[in-house]
């Protein structure tokens, strides 16, 4: 089955700067990012990166401006 199909299972991914992606599910996640136990289709993945990823400014920035 190709991953393009709507079949395919996806996870969701985050890296130390709090930014969020998608990766397929079974590929081993690439160094930096991990797991956030979060996986589905990618509709499903990407409308909750939707929810919880309000913030697009790296969590660097933030910090550095006085936030988080």
């Amino acid at each position: 089955m190709s991953e393009r199909t709507a079949e395919a299972q996806y996870t969701v991914v985050c890296n130390t700067e709090e930014q969020y992606s998608i990766w397929a599910e079974g590929r081993p996640v690439p160094g930096g990012w991990r797991h956030t136990g979060v996986s589905g289709t990618k509709e499903e993945c990407l409308a909750h990166i939707g929810t919880v990823w309000t913030d697009m400014r790296p969590k660097s920035l933030r910090v550095a401006m006085g936030e988080n």
